[in-house]
C-alpha cells in the first residue's frame, strides 16, 4: 500500500513545516514538498491540518485486576478509545503476582492482547516479589522486548516492596541497561493513616485525600531521588501530583541525576475538591495518588512548562462508577460507604491528546512543538521506541494524527469510547480534534468515523532507552 499526504503542516519536537509524506507499507519513505503522486494506492489531502507523531501513552492499565475486580477497559476497547483521540501506541504494566516469575506476568498480558490490540503497544513489568530468584531473572527480560521495571513505594501488603529490594532491582536493572519506574507514596504511611481514620469512622470519600496526602508522597519521591543518587542507576517516577515531589524531582536533575518524571492528565485539572464533593460523586476521582490543591496543580503546569516532567502520561485505569450489573464487573460502588475500598484509577486515555493541545498549546503555555515532545518524543526516546515511533523521520512507522485546529469538540461520557459511565472533563469544550488517525500507515479513525479491527494492533519490542 503507498500513500502519499499532501499539502499538511508537520510538526515535530524540533520544528514545523510545509510538507507532502509518501507511506509505502507503513513506512515513511519521502517526505517533501511537492512530492509526485507516481504510483499512490491513496492520495489524502491534508491541506489546513496539522501532521504530528501519533501520542503515545506510557502508562496505561487495561484488564488490570484490582482490588476485587478489574478495569473496565480491554485491549480493544482501551486502544480503540486510544485511536480516537489520537494515541498510536501505549505501554501497558504487566503485573508480577506474588511467587510468581516476571517472565509468566509478560505472557500472562501478552495474551490478553494478543487478539484484541488494534494499535501497537508494549508492555512494563511491575516487580511486586523482588527475592533473589526473582531479581536473576531481570535480564531475561529483554529477550521479551521488555526494558522497563515498575516498582510500587505504596500498596502495602500487595505490591509494596522495601527499600531493600528496590536498590537491588534498581543495581540489577541498571547493569541491564534497563529503566526502573517507581509509584512514590510512602506504603507504610498510607496504611498507619488509613487505619486510624477508619477506627475515627471517617469513612467519606474525601479522606482518601489525607491518607494519600501530599507529604506522603513528596517522602517517598524524596527517597526515591535519593536512591538513583546511591545506585547512579536511571529512574522515572510516575504520576506525580505533589508540589514537594516536583521539587525533590527538580533537584534531583539539578544535580544531574538520571531521574526523569511523569505527570498524568488529571493532576493538571482535578483537584481534592472534586474527591470532597458531595455525596459518593467524588469516588469518580479516587486514584492513587489523588489530585492534590490548586497550588499544586499550577506546580505540575510549571514543570510541563519548564522541562523538569518529561513527559504526560494518563494512568487510564477506569472502573464503572455503577458496575456490577447489565454485565459489568464490580466499579467503584465497592467503595459506597467506605472510601478505602473504592478502586482506584480514572479513564483518560482518549482525552489525553485533545486536552492537553487545548490548555497547554491553545491558551499559549506551551508551542505545538513541545507538546508533541511530551506526548509522543520523549516517551518514545525514554522507553527505547525512537525514531521508529514518536518521530515524523525516514524510515519511521507512520503512526500519524491528521489534527484539525480548529474543530471545536464537547468531551462527554455520551459520546467517547472507552469503556466506563462517567468522563473526568464532562462538558469541557476544546479546539483542535483528531480528524485522521493512522498506525503504520492504516487509518484507523477518520471523521471519528471507526475504521481499525481487532488483531491489527502489534507487540512491539522496546530497546534500552535514553535519559533525557
Amino acid at each position: 500500500m503507498k500513500t502519499l499526504i499532501q499539502h499538511g503542516f508537520i510538526i515535530t519536537a524540533g520544528e514545523s513545516y510545509y510538507a507532502d509524506l509518501r507511506i509505502d507499507d507503513g513506512t515513511i519513505t519521502l517526505i517533501g514538498k511537492d512530492l509526485p503522486a507516481g504510483s499512490a494506492d491513496e492520495i489524502i489531502d491534508a491541506s489546513g491540518l496539522y501532521i504530528m507523531p501519533g501520542g503515545i501513552d506510557p502508562h496505561t492499565h487495561l484488564e488490570m485486576p484490582f482490588g476485587g475486580t478489574v478495569s473496565s477497559d480491554d485491549f480493544f476497547t482501551g486502544q480503540r478509545a486510544a485511536a480516537f483521540g489520537g494515541t498510536t501506541f501505549h505501554i501497558d504494566f504487566s503485573l508480577q503476582s506474588k511467587g510468581n516469575t516476571l517472565l509468566n506476568g509478560i505472557k500472562t498480558w501478552k495474551q490478553k492482547a494478543a487478539d484484541k490490540a488494534c494499535i501497537d503497544y508494549g508492555f512494563h513489568i511491575a516487580v511486586t516479589d523482588p527475592s533473589d530468584k526473582t531479581i536473576e531473572e531481570i535480564p531475561l527480560l529483554l529477550e521479551e522486548g521488555v526494558s522497563s521495571l515498575k516498582l510500587f513505594m505504596a500498596y502495602k501488603n500487595v505490591y509494596q516492596v522495601d527499600d531493600t529490594g528496590f536498590l537491588k532491582v534498581m543495581d540489577k536493572a541498571k547493569s541491564q541497561g534497563m529503566l526502573t519506574l517507581v509509584h512514590a507514596e510512602n506504603g507504610d504511611a498510607i496504611s498507619y493513616l488509613t487505619e486510624r481514620l477508619m477506627s475515627e469512622g471517617k469513612t467519606g470519600m474525601k479522606y482518601h485525600s489525607i491518607a494519600h496526602s501530599a507529604a506522603v508522597e513528596s517522602e517517598a519521591t524524596n527517597r526515591a531521588v535519593s536512591f538513583c543518587d546511591v545506585t547512579g542507576a536511571p529512574l522515572y517516577i510516575v504520576h506525580i501530583s505533589a508540589e514537594g515531589a516536583v521539587k525533590a524531582l527538580r533537584e534531583g536533575r539539578r544535580k544531574g541525576l538520571p531521574v526523569m518524571g511523569e505527570t498524568c492528565t488529571q493532576y493538571m485539572f482535578c483537584t481534592e475538591d472534586d474527591i470532597a464533593r458531595g455525596g459518593f460523586e467524588g469516588a469518580k476521582y479516587i486514584c492513587s495518588p489523588p489530585p492534590k490543591t490548586e497550588t499544586d496543580k499550577a506546580a505540575v503546569w510549571e514543570a510541563v512548562c519548564d522541562g523538569t516532567l518529561q513527559t504526560i502520561a494518563t494512568d487510564h485505569c477506569p472502573f464503572w462508577f455503577e458496575g456490577g450489573k447489565n454485565g459489568r464487573p464490580a466499579g467503584k460502588e465497592l467503595g459506597k460507604g467506605n472510601w478505602s475500598k473504592v478502586p482506584n484509577g480514572m479513564p483518560g486515555i482518549e482525552d489525553r491528546f485533545p486536552v492537553v493541545w487545548h490548555h497547554g498549546v491553545n491558551s499559549g503555555k506551551i508551542s505545538p512543538e513541545r507538546f508533541v515532545e511530551i506526548i509522543s518524543t520523549n516517551p518514545a526516546r525514554i522507553f527505547g521506541l525512537y525514531p521508529q515511533k514518536g518521530s515524523i523521520s525516514i524510515g519511521a512507522d507512520a503512526d500519524l494524527v491528521l489534527f484539525d485546529p480548529n474543530q471545536k469538540h464537547v468531551i462527554s461520557a455520551g459520546t467517547h469510547h472507552m469503556n466506563v459511565d462517567y468522563n473526568i472533563y464532562e462538558e469541557m469544550e476544546v479546539t483542535g480534534w483528531p480528524k485522521r488517525v493512522m498506525v503504520r500507515g492504516r487509518t484507523l479513525v477518520m471523521d471519528d468515523v471507526w475504521l481499525g479491527e481487532a488483531g491489527y494492533g502489534k507487540f512491539v519490542e522496546r530497546n534500552a532507552g535514553t535519559v533525557i
